[in-house]
């Protein structure tokens, strides 16, 4: 998030520059409310239970890599992780950039029933410590180190009161800070907060998640006899596109009148159960997904963006390890379309649903990486001209590639899987 160099402060603390391009104007941190004020602009969303630490370079102490995961609950975990986050972006940083010169770690967690901010920066000091040790056996400093919780942020390396007292200091109000205004003037903005990003394409609960899973049933009983006959594989390919693109128009024919979480109840509400579970148990065969990963750009991007997050919130109950095909394409069109933060979050939760989901795995790895998606975009887009030379043939489908079933695998809610 920096390109500048900037001199230190008289305290030694070093100046972090948030920047866009070389041409727009630069404005330097020098202090703990400062970098706990900037956090959510570099993220692009405000973190929850999160620990996030950031590469430092250069005199001027410019923002290299970062890295967000969430805080483990155990603190029997916490040297093991301190341990293994401080290797992965320093070694990250090696690759990209060079050795970093420090590192900034945030510890962000609300309060639990009962607890102040004061006593979760109390708790979370344990791992603040062990990531310092961490980052230091790497010979790479952690510069600075803030717990951030109810609206609060504490120093874990200054000891002065005056500047850093005990009962912590109050974060700027939002949009008022240097770095809001800043970030403003780029054109950066925050999504949201992690809870509520993940809310968005969590799964469906209550009756309509029983209902849902109903769905998912018979769609798997009546998919399994197609699969296994393979006059009829095709069919079930070309029904489960032209099923997408349906839904598209339907969703592109009905915008909701504003975003976040009643624009969800709007689109759950435009998708019918039985249509939701087909189209989820066609996604699990790897041409059909990527067949659907084609539509990421233009006017296709929001409808699909919006299809794909629908049917994540639909796999629900033993149908949880399906929601990585749609949470993929959820991160790719995000990505494809500029939203890295949200890309991440959905990449992060497909590997959650299924961690061996090898595209998710892939595209993760890229969009960390810094890789352009206008490569991978291009292939999409070749792909789709070889396959679809006309207008007429704009709903043809090859026959999918699909793995035997595995003799293990009786039951039907499993048996729809295939090549990811």
């Amino acid at each position: 998030m920096t390109n500048n160099h900037a001199p230190r402060t008289p305290s030694g603390r070093p100046c972090i520059s948030p920047s866009g391009s070389p041409a727009e104007p630069q404005i330097t941190l020098r202090s703990p409310a400062e970098l706990a004020d900037a956090l959510p602009y570099m993220l692009g969303f405000h973190p929850t239970d999160s620990l996030v630490m950031v590469a430092v370079h250069g005199e001027g102490g410019r923002f290299g890599g970062r890295l967000r995961l969430g805080i483990p609950p155990s603190p029997a975990e916490w040297e093991d992780t301190a341990r293994q986050v401080a290797e992965c972006l320093v070694q990250g940083s090696e690759r990209r950039a060079g050795k970093p010169d420090g590192i900034i770690v945030f510890l962000c967690q609300d309060p639990g029933a009962g607890e102040s901010g004061q006593r979760v920066m109390t708790r979370l000091r344990p791992l603040a410590q062990r990531i310092r040790l961490a980052c230091g056996a790497l010979d790479v400093p952690v510069l600075e180190a803030l717990c951030l919780s109810a609206g609060r942020y504490w120093s874990y390396c200054c000891p002065d009161e005056r500047c850093c007292p005990a009962e912590g200091t109050a974060l700027a109000a939002g949009g008022t800070s240097v770095a809001a205004a800043a970030a403003t003037f780029a054109g950066l903005r925050i999504r949201g907060s992690l809870r509520e990003l993940e809310g968005r394409l969590a799964p469906l609960r209550g009756p309509v998640a029983q209902e849902m899973e109903r769905a998912l049933d018979r769609a798997a009983a009546a998919l399994v006899p197609k699969i296994l006959d393979g006059a009829t594989r095709q069919e079930v390919g070309a029904e489960t596109v032209t099923l997408a693109r349906t839904l598209m128009r339907r969703l592109t024919l009905a915008p909701p009148v504003e975003g976040g979480p009643c624009a969800d109840d709007w689109d759950d509400a435009l998708l019918g159960h039985d249509e939701a579970a087909a189209l989820i148990l066609g996604l699990q065969d790897r041409e059909i997904r990527d067949i659907a990963a084609e539509w990421m750009e233009d006017e296709e991007a929001a409808p699909a963006l919006r299809l794909w997050r629908a049917l994540a919130r639909r796999c629900v109950g033993a149908y949880g390890e399906h929601a990585a095909a749609p949470l993929t394409l959820a991160g790719w069109v995000s990505w494809s379309t500029g939203d890295e933060p949200t890309a991440r979050i959905a990449f992060g939760l497909a590997l959650q649903a299924d961690a061996e989901y090898r595209f998710a795995q892939l595209l993760h790895h890229a969009c960390n990486e810094g890789i352009d998606p206008e490569g991978l975009r291009a292939c999409l887009r070749a792909e789709r001209k070889r396959r679809e030379p006309g207008s007429k043939r704009r709903s043809a489908v090859r026959p999918p590639g699909r793995r035997e079933p595995k003799p293990a695998r009786r039951d039907p809610r499993r048996t729809a899987r295939s090549d990811r």
